[in-house]
């Protein structure tokens, strides 16, 4: 009896002591959390963002699971995002939507991601690849988020993204008229007309089909794209070129264009997550 008695009490002094050492080891965590996160943001404040990203992964790996976990890997995407690591940053998020799902920061993950892409956007005459993945990012963002701040953003990026798609048409369109091949560039202008007659370069679309129409001798043709040139932009500096090609003694009018700005809104909602106000 008094072996057995020794027993129970031998067992229940191991499991207290098992206790006390699993609460000694979660409260040095969090205050080992806490110092890498304060050297994560400190890093960040002096732009050192690749030691600042490795800081907040750090930070999240000491208390998993956690508010302050998720913020930690949202503000490691964030720091890779900003040394142009778009592919790490992506990635990262990813991981965040997986892991963090009922996350009050979800929408600006998404919205990183977007970011992400679209800042890999290349020009016209280079790889079509960054610009679909952007729009496609965009879109499914505006889907899931129609109503934040951050739609309002993107709305106006997927109108860029759009236009520089046609832009890359017509690109094409102006290498197969330059080196006639008339099928193929008729082919690329009636896209940009079909698929994208919002952008600016729906105009010279027509005027080019206009000319290349003119040039194979489908007079018709060429006419019935002058008159829906003529209809949408009767002001417009193609449609006085388009009225040339088929009256050789019209003098065109000159006309002038604006411009378009663009803010920033990945700083602000940084800003907020780090509780930092503008002053």
């Amino acid at each position: 009896m008094r072996i057995f008695l020794i027993f129970v009490i031998s067992i229940f002094l191991f499991f207290s002591c098992s206790k006390k050492e699993e609460v000694i080891k979660s409260a040095s965590s969090k205050e080992e959390a806490i110092i890498v996160y304060q050297e994560a943001i400190d890093n960040m404040k002096s732009s050192d963002y690749f030691y600042a990203s490795k800081k907040f992964s750090e930070a999240e790996s000491l208390l998993p699971q956690t508010e302050w976990a998720a913020k930690s890997s949202l503000m490691s995407s964030y720091c890779l995002y900003m040394i142009n690591f778009y592919d790490e940053a992506i990635l990262n998020l990813e991981r965040f939507i997986k892991i963090y799902p009922a996350s009050s920061h979800l929408p600006y993950a998404y919205y990183l991601i977007s970011i992400s892409y679209y800042e890999q956007i290349l020009d016209e005459e280079k790889d079509i690849e960054p610009l679909l993945l952007s729009k496609k990012s965009i879109e499914d963002f505006l889907v899931k988020f129609p109503d934040t701040e951050y739609a309002i953003d993107l709305k106006f990026k997927l109108d860029l993204i759009i236009n520089q798609l046609a832009a890359k048409e017509i690109s094409i369109a102006r290498y197969y008229i330059k080196n006639e091949k008339w099928i193929p560039a008729i082919n690329r202008l009636k896209i940009i007309v079909k698929d994208y007659d919002k952008t600016i370069f729906v105009e010279e679309a027509l005027h080019r089909l206009v000319e290349v129409y003119y040039k194979i001798g489908l007079l018709e043709e060429a006419k019935t794209a002058a008159v829906l040139l003529g209809y949408n932009y009767n002001s417009s500096e193609w449609y006085q070129r388009s009225y040339k090609v088929l009256n050789k003694d019209y003098t065109p009018i000159k006309i002038s264009k604006g411009s378009k700005k663009e803010g920033g809104l990945i700083k602000r909602t940084i800003k907020k997550l780090l509780f930092i106000d503008d002053k």
